[in-house]
């Protein structure tokens, strides 16, 4: 009895292992056909077809393909998070404590920070029918606006911690400092996709190198300048 008992807690996460690979399974096929095809184009059965799963491991997983596509935008999101602070907890090339920040010197770190983030043009393609599905599907717009502005909020809270880090306080509320970037991002973004069979266009990264520092030094201060901290 006692041995079934101590055999019972590894079986349960044997079984929470191999669901969570199903699920991860599941999500990544999803992530392909959203990219290939679009949100109602992919049906539940390509998904699982993709996958090598039944309709029964899809349902097991997710209520449907609406529960599924909130999922995954929030996996995503989170994924590209982790990226973000693991490129700054590795270290900012430019960044030389006690010495004021020049253009060069930020320049650098933006493109650190932007090489480290995963963004393929598959992960592009998705982002637009993300913003899609949300206007077509308005019974499904609350959970993900409300999954987008916690993203936001982190977002911002690392602006928060970058300028620290950096020695500089910020001029404008870090909500609105990241709402500026984000907004500007995605254009470069748009713009080097609709260039992408163009010799020689730009890269997004290429563009925000551009402007994204200048930005960040007209935005921020030296932490000794006289001021006041911007609300967050």
């Amino acid at each position: 009895m006692a041995r079934a008992e101590a055999a019972a807690p590894e079986e349960a996460a044997t079984t929470s292992t191999r669901r969570q690979r199903t699920r991860e399974r599941l999500l990544d096929a999803a992530f392909d056909l959203f990219a290939e095809e679009g949100f109602e184009a992919a049906s539940i059965e390509a998904i699982c077809e993709r996958a090598g799963f039944t309709r029964g491991a899809f349902y097991s997983n997710f209520a449907d393909k609406a529960e599924l596509f909130i999922t995954l935008a929030a996996r995503e999101h989170r994924r590209r998070m982790t990226e973000l602070r693991d490129a700054i907890a590795a270290g900012l090339p430019g960044l030389d404590p006690g010495r004021e920040l020049d253009l060069d010197a930020i320049g650098r770190i933006v493109a650190h920070l932007l090489g480290a983030i995963s963004d393929d043009r598959r992960w592009r393609l998705l982002r637009a029918e993300f913003d899609l599905v949300v206007m077509r599907h308005p019974e499904i717009a609350a959970d993900y606006v409300a999954r987008d502005q916690t993203l936001m909020d982190e977002l911002a809270d690392e602006i928060d911690r970058l300028a620290e880090l950096l020695g500089r306080r910020l001029l404008i509320p870090a909500r609105g400092l990241v709402r500026l970037l984000n907004s500007g991002y995605l254009a470069d973004l748009r713009l080097a996709d609709l260039c992408g069979g163009t010799p020689g266009a730009p890269t997004a990264p290429e563009l925000a190198a551009q402007w994204l520092p200048v930005v960040a030094e007209r935005l921020t201060e030296p932490l000794a300048a006289p001021g006041r901290n911007a609300p967050g």
